[in-house]
């Protein structure tokens, strides 16, 4: 299985989980770490390129730190020019059908604020139902997320171990379908 990870950090050098995240997933065979902020610093995406990515993996990885109980902008502006008509949906639109979707968060909050009793009410599958609805839009196979949450507070050797364990989870052939409904 080939797996696709598109980092979508707007100050990876600055960020202690994502970054850490993102180096496990680099050493790892069969993975194509695509960070990009850095390749659109300028926000002009090479839509061709990005499909062609996108057509060459079987699993795609979209690794964001949860703004706002959303993504970083560059990654809505994506999906608005990468998932194009007639290419990821609608008519002769099945480029991405089949393949499978993995959305992996970091966040400020630990797990007892995202849920029904905590600060925010939400759990974050359900603040993430939009990508679900986009991966039904495009066909991929909506996979459960994977969260990491508190990153900011988390030790050192904690992070460590949270990336392998990110690493080992994106990367299991067997990874479950969310199912919330």
């Amino acid at each position: 299985m080939k797996t696709l990870v598109l980092i979508f950090h707007p100050n990876l050098t600055a960020s202690r989980a994502n970054k850490q995240l993102a180096a496990e997933m680099e050493n790892q065979e069969n993975v194509t770490v695509h960070h990009v902020y850095e390749a659109y610093p300028d926000e002009k995406i090479n839509v061709a390129a990005e499909q062609s990515l996108l057509e060459q993996h079987d699993r795609i990885v979209l690794q964001f730190p949860f703004y706002w109980y959303s993504s970083p902008s560059l990654l809505k502006k994506w999906e608005d020019e990468v998932l194009t008509y007639g290419w990821a949906f609608g008519s002769n639109g099945d480029k991405l059908h089949g393949k499978e979707l993995l959305i992996a968060v970091t966040t400020g909050v630990d797990k007892e604020g995202y849920s029904p009793g905590g600060n925010v009410k939400f759990t974050v599958p359900e603040l993430l139902r939009p990508f679900e609805a986009t991966s039904n839009l495009i066909g991929t196979r909506y996979l459960t997320p994977y969260v990491l949450y508190g990153a900011v507070q988390q030790a050192d050797k904690q992070l460590e171990k949270n990336a392998k364990d990110y690493v080992a989870y994106a990367l299991n052939p067997e990874l479950n379908l969310l199912n919330i409904r």
